[in-house]
């Protein structure tokens, strides 16, 4: 069974509306018991890092989840800000991610010499790895994927990139580190694309 992690922060309802249109049983998790019979982990996310990150430290799951993730090695996936938590730390606060793949969340006017307009919203395209298991099926060069957010992933691995877009610089737009992967792309929100994204997701293999 797929469980969407619920603690307080993400549109769950839209990804149990997602998986029911394609036929891929799931319930939300609240407490550590939800966790313990996931087959598949969903980790969304919305809006200020520190927020994410506090909110799923307080909700009694973080031990259980550590445990079903980094022992059990159940697959998951973080979307937008739940990607971003999957990493070391974040410019956009000071309290530790989950460093499951290490690396750091930046901003896209970090870098000097330019400035976007901030937030990267709307559709655009995605550049996936050829050996990413996420995009392996029913995409082509035109996919369209919504984005909003205005950090990014930088991985210290650059193995562990899965796919890149582009705005003002190419960026890490998706992730997969054995049994853990991240999209910063919404795919409950991208139509078909998100839905193979999600599909793929539930067929992944521990790489």
């Amino acid at each position: 069974m797929i469980k969407i992690i619920d603690y307080g922060v993400g549109n769950i309802q839209a990804f149990l509306t997602l998986l029911k249109r394609i036929g891929i049983p799931a319930e939300r998790a609240r407490t550590p018991n939800d966790l313990e019979t996931a087959s598949r982990l969903i980790l969304p996310g919305v809006g200020h890092f520190d927020h994410a990150m506090r909110r799923l430290n307080e909700s009694g799951m973080r031990e259980t989840l550590d445990r079903k993730v980094l022992q059990d090695e159940i697959p998951i996936i973080g979307v937008c800000v739940g990607m971003q938590m999957l990493a070391t730390s974040s410019e956009e606060g000071t309290l530790p991610g989950l460093n499951w793949i290490p690396g750091k969340v930046r901003s896209f006017n970090s870098l000097g010499g330019f400035t976007l307009p901030l937030p990267h919203m709307g559709w655009n395209q995605l550049r996936a790895e050829p050996y990413s298991q996420l995009f392996q099926r029913g995409f082509e060069e035109t996919s369209q994927f919504y984005f909003l957010h205005s950090y990014y992933f930088d991985t210290d691995d650059k193995k562990d990139v899965a796919a890149k877009a582009f705005y003002g610089i190419e960026f890490e737009a998706g992730v997969s580190r054995g049994n853990v992967h991240g999209v910063q792309c919404h795919p409950e929100k991208s139509h078909h694309w998100g839905a193979n994204v999600i599909k793929n997701f539930t067929q992944v293999e521990k790489c």
